[in-house]
């Protein structure tokens, strides 16, 4: 706290930890109570994030308001009169750990009370007044449902679900959500996995798999209803298994499942994509595991080339988009919250050395797709660019595409790079020519130039 009369400073309370310190998921959940002269503090000291009071004089822990092994994700609102905390949590009701739901708890014990028992993803607003809850939940596969629900939880009114017949009538299907071991053969983990409509179980299929390592977020994405997902479906209807899964490394589960690969992020939870292949494969005999291909941009375009890199026997093909291939050249902010700081060794090597795609270039035995806008202001271009001078003085083949006025997601080019990524997968996974210069949307028409 600091007086801004007299400028005096002083320490009310202090946490470290050796990784990194999160003060909640997606918001930051401390508060200072002055009326009361308390603080509400967030901490994942038990390996899981909680919420903790303290005196706000005197800096000592007063107790502490939730525990278990589940964590709470953001404050929502704060009745001081009721000394009545409401907030989002998840991983202490149903079986999917990712789902998030609405609770009440007191600032001065006891357990959280569920106000949103429906097993899905709940999002939630409160009224202007805080004497009502806006409810809408749904899964990937259910549509959403909305209601206004009175503090308790109670439904005061219901809103009506979506309707998604004419969708369905499209022959749109949901994709399937999974739960498979992680690479410690205990953790679960969750994803989904996208078939083409047409499926045909006797058929062996090549599979798919998209990425975002992380750390601050995964491949999967919201838990909710959605039609679209990317172009996971579209791919699928290609003729391909597409799995997405959220591996070790990623947030929203214990501190301890977050931190598994800090301080080495070549890592990026491709481990955990690896096993989790497997045992789909081993589950289901039309995923072909000698055909898997392998993209993601950004973060998930340093870890597709890492993949291909470090796993050549598994991955063989990968689409990098915009990688971030050496972290010592991408934002320090980045490098230092999830590396650590650059430490130099007497030998010269260095604790970054472990995330380095450009130290692995002689490593590629597959097929490689980059591409990278030029006015990324991003991840600057010049992140691939090194990759590629490491891969050209490695002797390697590998494919190159320049988007000389694109920004980080390519913008004009955005169309053409998925036009060109599917190509890449249909030519070298698929093993058939793909249609030349595919338009989406509309069926090409050519038409004859005049000769005159």
């Amino acid at each position: 706290m600091a007086d801004p009369e007299t400028g005096a400073v002083r320490e009310v309370l202090h946490e470290r930890v050796e990784t990194y310190y999160e003060s909640g998921v997606n918001a930051e959940n401390w508060k200072v109570f002055f009326d009361t002269d308390e603080v509400l503090w967030y901490s994942e000291r038990s390996n899981w994030g909680h919420l903790y009071l303290y005196d706000l004089s005197t800096g000592e822990l007063k107790h502490q308001i939730t525990d278990g092994d589940w964590i709470v994700r953001q404050v929502r609102r704060t009745d001081l009169d009721a000394r009545m905390l409401y907030f989002t949590g998840s991983g202490r009701d149903g079986p999917d750990p990712y789902f998030q739901y609405l609770y009440r708890v007191s600032m001065d014990g006891g357990q959280p009370g569920l106000l949103t028992p429906e097993e899905a993803n709940h999002s939630v607003s409160f009224s202007p007044g805080g004497n009502y809850i806006l409810d809408t939940w749904s899964r990937p596969d259910v549509p959403q449902k909305h209601a206004v629900r009175n503090l308790d939880g109670s439904i005061a009114v219901n809103l009506g679900e979506a309707d998604i017949s004419e969708l369905l009538a499209t022959g749109w299907q949901p994709p399937e959500s999974f739960s498979v071991k992680a690479r410690d053969n205990e953790t679960n983990l969750h994803g989904l996995l996208y078939k083409p409509s047409n499926f045909d179980p006797s058929r062996r299929y090549p599979v798919l798999n998209y990425l975002y390592p992380g750390p601050q977020s995964g491949s999967v994405g919201t838990r909710s209803f959605t039609p679209a997902r990317g172009d996971k479906q579209a791919l699928a209807e290609l003729g391909f298994i597409v799995v997405e899964v959220d591996a070790m490394g990623t947030p929203g589960r214990s501190k301890s499942f977050h931190d598994a690969y800090y301080g080495n992020m070549g890592d990026n939870g491709i481990p955990d994509q690896i096993t989790t292949i497997r045992q789909l494969g081993a589950q289901n005999p039309w995923m072909d595991l000698e055909r898997v291909g392998i993209w993601g941009h950004s973060g998930g375009g340093f870890a597709s080339t890492g993949a291909i890199l470090r796993y050549p026997d598994f991955y063989k093909v990968a689409v990098s988009g915009a990688g971030n291939h050496d972290n010592r050249n991408y934002e320090d902010d980045w490098g230092e919250k999830w590396q650590g700081l650059l430490e130099v060794n007497p030998d010269g090597t260095t604790n970054y050395d472990n995330q380095s795609n450009i130290l692995l270039a002689d490593s590629l035995e597959g097929k490689l797709l980059l591409a990278h806008g030029l006015m990324d202001d991003n991840v600057p271009a010049s992140n691939t660019l090194l990759l590629v001078e490491a891969l050209v003085a490695a002797n390697k083949d590998f494919d190159l595409v320049i988007f000389p006025n694109g920004s980080h997601g390519f913008g004009q080019g955005r169309t053409y790079w998925m036009r060109r990524r599917w190509d890449y997968f249909v030519e070298h996974l698929l093993g058939v020519p793909p249609p030349k210069e595919y338009e989406f949307g509309r069926e090409r028409v050519r038409v004859a130039r005049p000769t005159g």
